[in-house]
């Protein structure tokens, strides 16, 4: 399977992507270029940091799994899903639901959000072997 952009496209990220979570950020961009004028829904806002914070600080969520997986929930009604799947058929070159494509990019967009709050000095994830 072809990975449309290569070794160049793994490594273009958005502002403040760490790739630390996200290693690929291309589908993502590639999903812009499909969605036209509601890729602007598809960046983060300050309301998303917040979302991140009360996920964190209020309700406890510490397993990185579980945030990625509520954050994505956030996203989800984000995401125009046959421009999901547009992109991610144009970057794997194999068909894919537009169901699983929206959580695809919905899941690229709340690991970008956990990067850029470590980036910003929000938050910082502490792998297991670390102590603290």
């Amino acid at each position: 399977m072809g990975r449309g952009g290569g070794e160049r496209g793994a490594r273009r990220r958005p502002m403040f992507a760490t790739g630390e979570i996200v290693g690929d950020y291309e589908p993502l961009y590639l999903y812009w270029q499909e969605a036209g004028g509601r890729a602007e829904e598809a960046v983060l806002s300050g309301g998303d940091f917040e979302v991140l914070r009360r996920l964190v600080e209020e309700e406890g969520v510490s397993r990185l799994d579980e945030v990625l997986e509520r954050l994505a929930s956030h996203f989800a009604s984000r995401i125009d899903a046959r421009a999901a799947r547009k992109a991610l058929e144009k970057y794997y070159g194999v068909e894919v639901s537009e169901e699983e494509a929206a959580r695809r990019i919905a899941g690229i967009l709340a690991g970008w959000l956990v990067e850029a709050a470590g980036e910003l000095g929000m938050y910082r994830l502490r792998k297991r072997w670390e102590k603290g």
